[in-house]
């Protein structure tokens, strides 16, 4: 199989990087991230209007580029070389995907304010009893008039306190299947409890008390979410595996750096045999990331099963590589590994978060051996 990208997928990727080695400052964003906005307002700007990569999974129609999941992987792989914290996956890959399916006026206004920057979109689907079940909600629509009336709640939205509009799963009348629903963010009845997560992302509890919304926003048709809702799952945990590559990527590459340049008794410590076995165990997790990233990647179109299996897949694998990497590469650079001045500290806390977005490994392989029964 050819694994090698074409010219254009190289030039996104040149390009992406170069912005963000010229424009993104890893001081800067943790600022922006612990006491600001929680992300850079000018550096979406820039994603949306200089370098276009907001757009870059969208249909043309709507002012995207009409690119697909290799393109997203390229933008997510560097997105998490720069341990970026804007909110790309929730809003360009999960929110654009679900309205993508959705279709209608209203998803299509959406995504071209995705597109353009203005909008922002945060999932709220798991509720306190779900774990990571997308399916175990007891938030309810009910229609009202010439609208729909929604109460409930949402528990670790991620990207909450910064969407503009969140899309909101809900059961209705319809039976058994999920309804989706769009709610600007700033709707009443809707409350946020927002925090900020231990890899400095932003996310809030959201309490629907009587949330009144017309009755386009519901997305697609009533109670037939489920396979759009598992197959945007899919693509994010695709992506997030991406941006766990980026990241294991350049903490391997400064903890090799740093063991060429830290001395002792009298040698860089990367001279000891111990530590270069260590590192190469480090280097041969990451090929196995990289390789679990591309089987999701390009199984994205299978069939549900298929896809789900190198989702499940792929996610186990870099929960594992993820914890492995960044644990050793905290102990390679000793106890200033965890602090504030080197990067490794974060990268480790962002490792460690995206080991249990969307499902833990246990969680992955348990999915996966029910998948592979007939």
């Amino acid at each position: 199989m050819d694994f090698e990208f074409t010219a254009e997928q190289q030039l996104l990727g040149d390009t992406v990087t170069e912005f963000l080695a010229a424009r993104y400052d890893l001081e800067k964003s943790r600022a922006a991230a612990r006491v600001g906005a929680g992300h850079q307002p000018e550096i979406w700007r820039g994603f949306a209007e200089e370098v276009g990569i907001l757009g870059a999974g969208l249909p043309e129609s709507v002012g995207g580029f009409d690119g697909g999941a290799i393109e997203t992987m390229i933008i997510a792989e560097a997105l998490g070389s720069a341990l970026v914290v804007e909110p790309y996956i929730d809003t360009a890959v999960l929110g654009g995907g679900l309205l993508r399916r959705a279709g209608g006026r209203a998803a299509d206004e959406l995504l071209r304010g995705i597109v353009d920057g203005s909008v922002v979109t945060a999932l709220a689907g798991l509720e306190p009893q779900s774990g990571y079940d997308l399916h175990r909600i007891a938030t309810t629509a009910r229609r009202d008039g010439d609208g729909w009336i929604i109460d409930g709640a949402k528990t670790g939205v991620t990207s909450a306190p910064l969407a503009t509009h969140l899309l909101v799963t809900a059961r209705t009348e319809a039976g058994p299947g999920l309804s989706l629903f769009v709610v600007a963010a700033d709707s009443a009845g809707v409350t946020q409890h927002a925090y900020r997560t231990i890899d400095e992302r932003r996310a809030a509890d959201l309490v629907f008390e009587g949330v009144r919304v017309p009755a386009d926003a519901l997305l697609g048709s009533e109670g037939a979410a489920d396979d759009s809702l598992e197959l945007g799952v899919d693509e994010a945990i695709a992506a997030i595996c991406a941006e766990a590559v980026g990241a294991m990527r350049r903490v391997l590459a400064e903890t090799v750096e740093y063991s060429k340049q830290r001395r002792q008794f009298g040698v860089p410590i990367g001279s000891f045999q111990v530590l270069q076995h260590r590192m190469v165990d480090m280097h041969l997790e990451l090929e196995q990331a990289v390789a679990a990233t591309y089987l999701v990647t390009l199984k994205l179109d299978a069939e549900p099963r298929v896809r789900a299996r190198a989702a499940a897949a792929a996610k186990a694998t870099i929960a594992r590589a993820a914890g492995f990497i960044g644990q050793h590469a905290v102990q390679l650079h000793g106890a200033m590994g965890m602090t504030e001045e080197l990067a490794i500290g974060h990268f480790f806390k962002r490792l460690t978060a995206i080991r249990y977005e969307w499902g833990s490994a246990d969680q992955h392989i348990a999915r996966y051996a029910a998948l592979t029964r007939p």
